[in-house]
C-alpha cells in the first residue's frame, strides 16, 4: 500500500478500481469523465447519487455505514476520456473541510485490497475537493493525488470542468428545501446541470458507449445486491401500473414474525415527501397504495404488496425507497427467504426479483429503490441495506442517504 502526497501517482494494478471517501462526516462523493481538454461531454458524464451509472464509472453507496465510492472499470472507459476525477463534498450545505480532513482509498474493485491512500493536508475554507483522479498516460491507467479544494463549493469544480451552474433560488420560509426548476423533475443533483451535448459533436463512434443497464428486453431480471436495471422494455420507458411484492417467512420454524413493508417518496434534494405503510395506505394522490398490514408473514406468495402507477407520479416525485420494518422487534436473522420483486401489475408477469440471501441483527432493512431518470424512465436498483429500526419513521433519513 501507497500512503500518497500531493501530486504523487501511481500505475494501477487492476483493471477495476474503486476510490472510497471518507471523513467524520456524510460526504457526497460524485465522479467527472473528462475529455482531453479536461471537459465533460454531457450530463451522462457526471456520476453521482442519483445518476449511479456512466460509461466504465459507476457511484457506490455506502449506505450510511461505509464510504460512498467511486468505480472506475478502465477496460469500459470510452474512448475519448482520458481523465475520471474524483470529488467529495460535505453532505451538509456550507459545512468545509477544516477539521474533517478526508481520506481517500484507492482499492482494487474486484478483492478489495487497498493500493494507495491519500489524505489532503492543510484543508480549511474548502467546501469541495477534487480528491483522487484516474488518468490514462501512454496507453495505461495511474492514479494520482491531487487535493485541489474550492470555496464555492461544487459549483467551482463545475465550473472548472465545463458543467454549467444554476443559481439557487432564495431560501424560502418553508420548513423543507425547495428544488430549483428542472425539467420533467429529473432526479440530478441541484447544484448542477451538465450543458446539452453541442449541435455539432466531435467525431466519435456512430453507437452511443453501452452503459452496461440491464433493460427488460429479456424478460424477467434477477437482481444481486446494488444491481440496476431500467424499467425500459423494446425501446420505451414502462410507465404503468406496477406492484411491489414482499415476502418473507419465520427462519427455522420459528414463531409467527410481524413484517411492515413501506415506500418512501423523496424529492430530488432527497427532501421527503410522503411516506406509504400500514398506518397511511395511499400517498401522492392515489399513485401509490398499500395492500394493508400482515401480521404474521404466514401463507405462500407476497406477504404484502405495494401498486405504483409510474404513470401518475408526480413531477416532484423522484425516488421511491421500498423498506421492511419488523414491528415486533425480532431481528432479520430470524426472518427467511426475504425478497421483493416488481410486477406488471395488468398481466401479472414478474418483471424483477431481488431474494436477500443475507441478514443482519437488525430490525430494518431498504430492499430497493426506484429512481426517476433524466429521460423520464425509472431504474430499480436492489439494496439489501440494514438499518435499527423498527418502524418507517426511522427509515426516512437513512434512505434518503442511500439515495
Amino acid at each position: 500500500m501507497t500512503a500518497m502526497t500531493p501530486g504523487s501517482n501511481i500505475p494501477l494494478s487492476a483493471a477495476r478500481v474503486a476510490v472510497d471517501v471518507s471523513a467524520p462526516v456524510r460526504l457526497d462523493v460524485s465522479g467527472l469523465l473528462l475529455t482531453v481538454d479536461g471537459k465533460v461531454r454531457s450530463d451522462d458524464d457526471f456520476i453521482f447519487y442519483n445518476q449511479p451509472a456512466g460509461p466504465g464509472v459507476t457511484y457506490r453507496s455506502g449506505g450510511g455505514t461505509a464510504p460512498d465510492a467511486i468505480v472506475v472499470d478502465t477496460t469500459a472507459v470510452p474512448s475519448g476520456i482520458e481523465k475520471i476525477v474524483v470529488t467529495a463534498s460535505p453532505d451538509a450545505a456550507g459545512q468545509t473541510f477544516q477539521g474533517i480532513e478526508p481520506t481517500a482509498t484507492v482499492r482494487d474493485a474486484d478483492d478489495g485490497s487497498v493500493l494507495a491512500t491519500f489524505t489532503p493536508p492543510r484543508l480549511g475554507a474548502e467546501t469541495a475537493l477534487v480528491v483522487i483522479e484516474v488518468y490514462l498516460r501512454n496507453g495505461a491507467w495511474k492514479a494520482r493525488a491531487v487535493g485541489q479544494g474550492y470555496a464555492n463549493g461544487l459549483a467551482g469544480i463545475a465550473t472548472d470542468f465545463g458543467v454549467s451552474v444554476e443559481e439557487e433560488p432564495a431560501a424560502a420560509p418553508a420548513p423543507a428545501p425547495v428544488a430549483p426548476p428542472m425539467p420533467a423533475a429529473a432526479p440530478v443533483d441541484p447544484r448542477i446541470t451538465a450543458p446539452p451535448a453541442p449541435a455539432t459533436p466531435p467525431a466519435a463512434p456512430s453507437a452511443p458507449p453501452a452503459t452496461g443497464k440491464i433493460n427488460l428486453d429479456k424478460g424477467r431480471v434477477s437482481l444481486q445486491k446494488n444491481q440496476t436495471v431500467s424499467l425500459v422494455k423494446a425501446g420505451r420507458p414502462l410507465l404503468s401500473q406496477v406492484k411491489m411484492g414482499l415476502g418473507w417467512e419465520p427462519a427455522f420454524r420459528g414463531k409467527d414474525i410481524d413484517l411492515d413493508a413501506s415506500v418512501i417518496a423523496y424529492g430530488p434534494n432527497r427532501n421527503h415527501l410522503d411516506s406509504c405503510y400500514f398506518g397511511k395506505l395511499s400517498i401522492l394522490n392515489g399513485a401509490i397504495k398499500h395492500s394493508g398490514d400482515n401480521l404474521t408473514g404466514e401463507g405462500a406468495g407476497d406477504d404484502e404488496v405495494i401498486v405504483v402507477d409510474l404513470g401518475r407520479i408526480p413531477a416532484e416525485a423522484t425516488g421511491l425507497v421500498f423498506t421492511v420494518n419488523s414491528f415486533t422487534g425480532q431481528k432479520f436473522t430470524e426472518v427467511a427467504k426475504a425478497y421483493c420483486r416488481l410486477i406488471d401489475a395488468a398481466t401479472g408477469e414478474e418483471l424483477v426479483r431481488f431474494d436477500l440471501t443475507g441478514a443482519e441483527p437488525q430490525t430494518g432493512v431498504m430492499m430497493a429503490k426506484l429512481i426517476k431518470q433524466f429521460s423520464g424512465e425509472w431504474e430499480m436498483t436492489a439494496m439489501g441495506d440494514f438499518v435499527k429500526s423498527r418502524t418507517v419513521r426511522g427509515m426516512v433519513k437513512p434512505a434518503a442517504q442511500a439515495l
